[in-house]
């Protein structure tokens, strides 16, 4: 098997795993074992400059309330906007 394909059938069986999950207890201990704790901070940390972003907060603002760098900021602002994925999660139900 080509690594290409081998790598892209990983991250098929990641997703589909993400899929079976059904409640936040489930979540948390998947994460825990999938992820160092430092990489779920880091992964929280993205996911509120985009609420704050969604939200029309500035970047010094989004700085400040998450101490995110600026490197990593504009790389979920960009992701906000041409994106899908925050839009999806972030904004639903609002």
């Amino acid at each position: 098997m080509l690594q290409h394909q081998f790598d892209e059938e990983m991250i098929h069986e990641l997703y589909q795993a993400f899929m079976k999950i059904d409640s936040e207890e489930e979540c948390a201990a998947f994460l825990d074992d999938l992820c160092t704790r430092k990489e779920v901070e880091q992964m929280a940390q993205r996911l509120r400059a985009a609420k704050l972003l969604f939200e029309g907060k500035t970047y010094s603002q989004v700085i400040e309330q998450t101490n995110i760098s600026s490197a990593t900021l504009s790389r979920v602002s960009r992701c906000v906007q041409y994106g899908s994925g925050y839009r999806q999660f972030v904004t639903k139900g609002e």
